[in-house]
């Protein structure tokens, strides 16, 4: 095993060489920072992001008011709001929701689709 420095991780553990190093090809939800896995969690914020939208309205909340519920700043909000919720992870969203007065239940059940992959969905 080799040590090697990149400029994420000075101690990071070089992958081995030769026909070994072949074998692994992970999944593309395995890596983080696949293209596959971006869009999947920007769909899922999308998705949190649209539901406290229509909390917000439906309780007549202004953005300031919802701005101090959440405890960020009203232009965070109305980042937010416009799309730009990049700032946010899916905590945080399920966080504002709980703020907003919504129960959240994160259930984990064996996948039932034969042939298809495990899903992570809002319901």
């Amino acid at each position: 095993m080799t040590i090697w420095s990149n400029h994420y991780n000075r101690n990071a553990v070089r992958p081995p060489a030769g026909p070994e190093a072949t074998d692994f090809s992970p999944e593309p939800m395995d890596d983080p920072l696949s293209p596959q896995r971006a869009a999947e969690d920007h769909l899922l914020k999308a998705q949190l992001v649209g539901r406290i939208d229509a909390l917000l309205k439906e309780r007549g909340l202004k953005q300031i008011e919802a701005a101090r519920l959440f405890g960020v700043r009203q232009p965070d909000v109305s980042k937010m709001l416009h799309g730009d919720f990049r700032q946010f992870s899916v905590e945080r969203l399920l966080r504002f929701l709980v703020a907003l007065g919504r129960d959240v239940e994160i259930n984990i059940r064996p996948h039932a689709g034969a042939g298809k992959t495990a899903t992570l969905r809002i319901a």
